[in-house]
């Protein structure tokens, strides 16, 4: 999976079109992102003796995002990612629109 937790993206498909923000986690096996303040859902959670302090009622939390759906950012646009080994055998990300590391 070319995208990284920490990475900035842009949302090219759906109904957050145009969003961007930062990756939160990644879900390889399912091949999805979750990306902050992206595709939010409102969950109902019960207080549990478990989790004290946690949030209870109404929650608002992001749901994951098919990875073909972002894209990295570059100056505001969506970029993709290639790679590219460098002199002492690692392996780097680049982009494709500039050519530059990631």
């Amino acid at each position: 999976m070319k995208i990284r937790k920490g990475d900035e993206v842009i949302v090219i498909a759906g109904k957050d079109k145009g969003a961007t923000g930062k990756v939160l986690r990644v879900l390889p096996r399912e091949e999805r992102v979750v990306v902050e303040g992206v595709n939010l859902i409102t969950k109902n959670v019960k207080a549990d003796q478990a989790r004290p302090g946690k949030q209870t009622g109404r929650v608002t939390v992001e749901a994951p995002l098919h990875v073909s759906n972002v894209a990295l950012v570059e100056d505001g646009k969506p970029v993709r990612v290639g790679y590219r080994i460098k002199e002492d055998g690692t392996k780097v990300r680049i982009s494709r629109r500039s050519g530059k590391e990631i």
